[in-house]
């Protein structure tokens, strides 16, 4: 079971987006109906989301298209966590998509063809590369302790690194780094000068977390079977292709 009881820390307001949506600034008829809604409307659903997790995500099918992805979370139950995905923590954030948090238990459970769509967190957890901001160390220590044995099904539909206006093509199903060397270095060291914290501190603060042993099911990318959305705009596939001509190798390569 998750066991999860997340906690809210102080942390954010340090990562804006790099996307402008187009269009005029809000009118003060607008600024006025936005500030009444936040005065009258409840949001049970907003208000559940009481934690960050800070990680990285490359599109499945497309090892070389990396990016940071800041997690907003709710706990439905034991085994089962929400979490929507922005490209930043300030409030220009767009909303990039969406990841579902599992137990071991229930990820055994899932259909084999399901299995596939899913990624493990062991590496993440074990890297230092997922954190969570703002919580005192014992606190995302206990945290990761329940996250390492997971699993993650995310969907981008905002697609930010390569669209900055507007959400154009189709969802894309997302993976998770699973072995050191397969995350662009830079990437990392950006997002934890921004965070003001080491991946490497966070690594060996982890290494008392024992690592469980991930289901053959996950992770199916490594083993050559590749789940991914059609893309009739084919901007995906031209974003790769270009990223590895002028890598020259396949840069970051996400294989073992």
């Amino acid at each position: 079971m998750l066991g999860l009881s997340l906690l809210v820390g102080c942390a954010g307001h340090d990562t804006h987006s790099d996307v402008t949506a187009p269009g005029a600034p809000a009118s003060t008829s607008t600024r006025a109906l936005d500030a009444g809604a936040d005065l009258l409307q409840s949001r049970p659903p907003v208000d559940a989301l009481n934690a960050y997790l800070d990680g990285f995500h490359f599109y499945n099918g497309h090892p070389g298209m990396q990016m940071e992805a800041h997690h907003y979370c709710a706990v439905l139950n034991e085994e089962v966590i929400q979490c929507v995905i922005y490209d930043g923590n300030q409030n220009d954030a767009k909303l990039m998509g969406v990841e579902y948090i599992i137990s071991a238990q229930r990820y055994a459970s899932l259909p084999s063809a399901e299995k596939p769509l899913w990624h493990s967190h062991v590496h993440e957890v074990k890297s230092g590369t997922l954190v969570a901001p703002g919580l005192p160390a014992p606190a995302e220590h206990a945290l990761m302790e329940k996250l390492v044995g997971t699993y993650g099904k995310t969907w981008h539909t905002w697609h930010t690194d390569l669209d900055k206006q507007l959400p154009l093509g189709v969802p894309q199903l997302m993976m998770g780094f699973t072995a050191d060397g397969q995350a662009d270095p830079a990437m990392i060291q950006r997002r934890d000068r921004r965070l003001g914290i080491s991946s490497a501190d966070e690594k060996r603060a982890r290494a008392d977390i024992p690592a469980p042993t991930v289901d053959p099911g996950a992770d199916a990318w490594q083993r050559g079977k590749v789940v991914q959305v059609d893309d009739p705009t084919g901007q995906y596939i031209k974003a790769a292709e270009a990223m590895e001509q002028s890598s020259g190798s396949n840069a970051h390569s996400t294989h073992p």
